[in-house]
């Protein structure tokens, strides 16, 4: 009888759960992932020359859910909503607006999206 007592007193609380709201959304948006896969970078270019200029000291690979390859290293990411943060490895610190699945922003540090941008140039099914 003693083991049945303390999942009786849970019950009450367990139906206060069931009617009560959602929890608040997480700040900054939902956690999402990348899609794998090598995202070039690149500066725009004009009309008097190429469509753009590589800065390849940025280009990056999502190999999983949180992770990514730049420059021989492995780093994590984390993406809420549509902001990409950096958070180790050799982009550690770099934000970017994902503008759609496959092309991102870099965020200037006024907060705005600048002029760099990365696309996706295909998927991997390996790191």
């Amino acid at each position: 009888m003693q083991r049945i007592a303390p999942i009786a007193a849970l019950i009450p609380a367990a139906l206060a759960l069931i009617g009560s709201a959602p929890p608040p959304p997480v700040p900054g948006g939902p956690i999402g992932v990348l899609q794998q896969g090598h995202y070039l970078c690149e500066m725009p270019g004009d009309a008097t020359g190429p469509i753009g200029h590589p800065v390849a000291d940025i280009d990056f690979r999502i190999v999983n859910a949180s992770g990514y390859n730049a420059g021989g290293k492995h780093g994590n990411y984390l993406l809420t909503g549509d902001i990409l943060t950096m958070t180790t490895g050799t982009l550690k610190g770099l934000k970017f607006h994902r503008v759609s699945e496959r092309f991102l922003r870099r965020i200037e540090d006024n907060g705005e999206d600048g002029p760099l941008r990365c696309v996706l140039t295909g998927r991997t099914l390996r790191p």
